[in-house]
Order: C-alpha cells, then structure tokens, then sequence
C-alpha cells in the first residue's frame, strides 16, 4: 500500500428499538434534544441550558448555555420528517467547534408498526478528523458517546 493511502475509519453505527410511533420518535430527537441531550456534553463556556436542532435544511445545531449565550455545533444538511435528518458534526476532539470540520450524522427513522420504531443513526466522514479520526472513532463509540446517548433519548422518549 502507498504510504499516501489511508484506510478511513469504520463509522460508528447504532441502532435501538424504541415503543414511540415514529413521527413522535422524530420529534422527540430533534425538536425535543434539549430534552434528553446530557447536560455533560456541552462545548459552550457557560453550562448547558438547551441544545437545539432547527427544523429545516441549512438550519443550524447549537447550544444555549446557561447564561444566553450559543455555541455553535454544527448544521442540518438534510431535513425529512418523520424518516430522516443529517446533521453536520463540526466538532473536533478538542471539543470546539470548527467551522472547517464535517464529518456527518444520519439518523433514520423506521416504524416497525404504530407505536414502535426503529432510530438508526451513522457518524460518519470521520476520516475528515486527519490524524485525530481514529480517536474519534474510539471516543464517539464508548459509552460516553452515541451508545449512551442513544440509551437516553430512548429512555425519554418512552417515558414522554
């Protein structure tokens, strides 16, 4: 293999099962991240207070921090209720965000019949990370990243 070459990293690829119908599961991920993203996984200066998804293509994915101020995390590429959104990471493992930076989060959504759906979610692009991708590979698969986070939204969206 030429030394230029680069094997990419394997995206990271979750799926769960969660007893919602699937236009409330949608939602309940975009609409409602505030209300199940941890407050632990802040990137602002000042505490988490909300994070927030806007609702369209080209809207953006950012925080509110406890005393009003926004940091951004990233941005909509795709918005396509109740089915499917893509959202742009632009947060390196330096945990900042960069402007610069994308690596992609496709979440889908399948009913799997009135009352229960399936939330596939894929980070990917993480090659874009350089030197860092493996890492980031590692940090976004451990417990303190999309499984966990993904456990979370599940619990919260059942009890909703």
């Amino acid at each position: 293999m030429n030394v230029a070459q680069r094997i990419a990293p394997a995206p990271v690829v979750k799926s769960i099962t969660v007893e919602a119908p699937i236009g409330h599961a949608f939602e309940f991920f975009t609409n409602g991240i505030g209300t199940w993203w941890p407050t632990s996984h802040s990137i602002g200066a000042s505490a988490l207070k909300t994070a927030v998804i806007e609702p369209k293509a080209g809207g953006r994915w950012y925080e509110i921090g406890e005393d009003g101020s926004e940091c951004q995390w990233g941005d909509v590429l795709a918005w396509d209720a109740p089915n499917r959104v893509v959202l742009a990471w632009r947060i390196g493992l330096d945990w900042r965000y960069d402007p610069n930076l994308l690596t992609e989060v496709e979440v889908t959504f399948t009913a799997l019949d009135h009352k229960t759906t399936r939330v596939d979610l894929e980070h990917r692009l993480l090659e874009n990370m350089g030197d860092k991708a493996d890492a980031a590979r590692e940090t976004f698969d451990s417990p303190g990243g999309w499984p966990g986070l993904l456990a979370g939204y599940a619990a919260k969206v059942q009890a909703s």
